[in-house]
């Protein structure tokens, strides 16, 4: 049985990283020693994109105002790389972490699956 599911960040600069889910996020964490914190993460959804070659993994966190919080990030210091957008499933945006990787933010309009049974 699935107990729960574990994310990969790499990153250039982790410490910034960590710092940004740390002291932007505020997501609770652990510290399981030498620098290494893991985070707490919100209920989650998997989904599965079709791709022609090229194979990646993406990472989005849901919010409820895509704008306002794409807004406070870029306040401290985040790069926009994709500007708040309207699409057919919801809202996104997407940011540049310190250490180079990049973070959606996206508000669905279809029905999540964080309650499925």
């Amino acid at each position: 049985m699935i107990k729960g599911m574990h994310a990969l960040i790499y990153s250039t600069n982790a410490e910034a990283d960590r710092a940004f889910f740390r002291d932007v996020l505020g997501l609770p964490h652990v510290d399981t020693g030498e620098g290494w914190l893991i985070f707490k993460a919100p209920p989650a959804e998997i989904a599965f994109h079709p791709a022609e070659a090229h194979t990646r993994c993406e990472l989005y966190l849901t919010v409820d105002d895509v704008e306002s919080t794409v807004s406070q990030w870029s306040e401290r210091g985040l790069e926009v790389i994709v500007a708040p957008t309207r699409r057919d499933w919801g809202t996104e945006a997407v940011v540049r972490l310190p250490g180079g990787a990049t973070l959606g933010v996206y508000r669905p309009t279809h029905t999540t699956a964080y309650d499925a049974a």
